[in-house]
């Protein structure tokens, strides 16, 4: 009599995981519709964007700096997910809770030796927090960057953080979550935990995706970034 009481709870524990990832799976919804950037608009450079299968394509061009195709929508406590696969030779990235104005805008802040600084971001300049792309041998993939203020909020320096810089996978498809709650950011590269950040700087703005600049380098000319399956449940 008790096995089978085991057996039935274990029956309804099983239902009622799948009922609750059913149910966060069914409140992702897609930013991305697959055909065009209809909600989405470009800021920054004039690296080309396209639609290729299904997938976001970003494509280096000379002579421009770092380009953005962010969402007109602006989000503030959300999931995010999406896979991408990137150019070894290329660096790039994915914005969150970021801006961008048509007027020069200053910001302040305390740098990591306590001290006030002011920096003024330009017209037009995207700025905010920012998802490392990092194909390169460094390995930073998932780390968080300040885009156009602070710079370095969460590296993937250290021997704890081995695991996560193993996690990228070159010439594949990869899979990343965002979460951004308050004050508290988090990433996974392929379902291995990267970036616990704290910092509530800035509590919202738009989701983006960066080709970066590669200045005149003609011989970093067409390199691409490619994004599919571009999803966000709002918390």
């Amino acid at each position: 009599m008790m096995n089978i009481k085991v057996y039935s709870f274990s029956i309804l524990l099983s239902c009622f995981i799948a009922l609750v990832s059913t149910s966060q799976t069914d409140d992702m919804k897609m930013l991305f519709n697959g055909k065009d950037f209809t909600g989405w608009e470009q800021h920054g450079g004039k690296a080309l964007y396209s639609v290729e299968n299904g997938e976001v394509v970003g494509t280096t061009v000379p002579g421009t700096p770092n380009s953005f195709m962010c969402t007109k929508k602006h989000y503030a406590d959300f999931i995010l997910e999406l896979e991408f696969k990137v150019d070894p030779s290329m660096n790039s990235g994915v914005q969150i809770r970021s801006n961008v104005f048509d007027e020069p805008k200053t910001y302040q802040y305390k740098n990591t030796e306590g001290e006030t600084v002011k920096k003024e971001v330009p017209a037009g300049r995207v700025h905010g927090y920012q998802v490392e792309i990092d194909p390169s041998d460094r390995a930073w993939t998932g780390g968080i960057y300040d885009e156009g203020r602070r710079g370095w909020l969460f590296n993937l320096e250290g021997g704890h953080l081995a695991d996560a810089r193993k996690a990228f996978k070159q010439n594949e498809w990869n899979h990343v979550r965002v979460e951004a709650k308050g004050g508290s950011i988090k990433t996974w590269v392929n379902g291995i935990p990267v970036a616990d950040l704290l910092d509530d700087y800035t509590p919202s703005g738009f989701i983006a995706l960066q080709v970066h600049g590669i200045g005149n380098r003609e011989d970093r000319a067409g390199k691409q970034v490619r994004w599919r399956n571009i999803r966000v449940q709002e918390l």
